[in-house]
């Protein structure tokens, strides 16, 4: 194990707000890797104690989280008494915490830093790994953009460079499941076309494209549109990117093999997909930001559609964790997240 350079400590004392889907899943990853991101003590906050939840903590206690609370419950950690210890938190709680705690996570005296998930816009630097690695590196506050940003600008990196020197105008129709699988709080009945939130860029997936890319000095040119259908289980979304040269097939094929952190798939329905993320994903999710669906490509002179899969599940947690590792310095970075990356990112669904 290597030593951590000053001011940094030897472990690191962790606190997960909110025990949902994305947090679930990192605290599991965290958990699996805990030695190798030198953590000391894993905190998990859960805001609101419902007794049906009580099987979930359970597990997460049996696995060495370490549960606390605001209030004095059994069995767990209260919150004001380990404020002092904490050392980084990610914030994967409902929308609108972390926006509202950001003022108590200033206070913590050992606070290195936070990062908080897509809702939380303006909670820090937003950030996609593989993006802008450099704008985050020992930032305090970092918003981790959400997962249909993450697809979008997955498929732009992909196919119109590193820089996007190659896009001349990008549009994508994100097409959102109504909840996640394992909640009954927003579903829908009918599809629910999105109100556009700019006359010009439209909804906030490319809004927040942009804000990402802004931060590296690249402003893309790119627009959104969104409807909301009633399914559980993925998102997808349609592109349509017009490049500044002729591009094929093969060259195509050859920028997805490039990306590791985009999949493919030569499935057409969401539920296949997603079943076999169930079956052989780590912690059943899928962690790639984006999956092409790949026998269903146009490709004709400078222009490129098709359709992609968004895992919401996972494509967000690799983000999470490597902005971690660069807000606090970590050593070895590239060396740890290969490793984890290896494990999580089949290629192929």
């Amino acid at each position: 194990m290597w030593e951590w350079a000053s001011p940094l400590r030897r472990f690191m004392n962790i606190l997960v707000v909110g025990t949902g889907n994305i947090a679930s899943t990192l605290i599991n990853l965290l958990l699996e890797y805990r030695d190798l991101l030198g953590i000391g003590t894993l905190w998990v906050l859960k805001n609101r104690l419902q007794p049906w939840q009580l099987p979930d903590l359970d597990i997460l206690r049996e696995r060495g989280a370490v549960l606390c609370s605001r209030e004095r419950i059994a069995g767990m950690t209260l919150l004001s008494e380990i404020e002092s210890h904490v050392d980084y938190v990610f914030d994967c709680a409902e929308n609108g915490t972390a926006l509202s705690l950001k003022h108590y996570y200033e206070r913590l005296p050992r606070l290195i830093g936070a990062c908080a998930q897509g809702s939380e816009k303006g909670f820090g630097i937003p950030f996609m790994t593989g993006i802008n690695t450099a704008a985050v590196r020992g930032a305090r506050f970092v918003q981790i953009v959400s997962c249909n940003t993450h697809g979008t600008a997955a498929v732009l990196k992909t196919f119109a460079g590193e820089n996007l020197e190659r896009l001349i105008e990008g549009d994508t129709v994100v097409v959102r499941r109504c909840e996640d699988i394992g909640a009954h709080q927003r579903l829908v009945a009918a599809s629910v076309v999105a109100r556009h939130l700019d006359p010009v860029i439209g909804t906030h997936h490319a809004i927040d494209v942009i804000d990402l890319w802004k931060t590296v000095g690249i402003a893309p040119n790119i627009s959104s549109s969104d409807v909301t259908t009633p399914s559980q289980l993925m998102h997808a979304a349609r592109f349509h990117l017009i490049l500044d040269h002729e591009t094929s097939g093969e060259e195509i094929k050859d920028r997805i093999a490039a990306n590791p952190l985009v999949g493919t798939t030569g499935k057409f329905d969401s539920n296949s997909v997603f079943e076999l993320g169930r079956r052989y994903g780590f912690q059943g999710r899928i962690f790639e930001h984006a999956i092409v669906v790949d026998g269903n490509l146009l490709v004709e002179g400078n222009r490129i559609r098709g359709w992609i899969f968004v895992p919401q599940e996972g494509n967000t947690v690799l983000s999470t964790l490597d902005a971690f590792l660069l807000q606090v310095g970590f050593p070895e970075r590239d060396q740890v997240l290969a490793v984890i990356q290896q494990r999580l990112l089949r290629g192929r669904w």
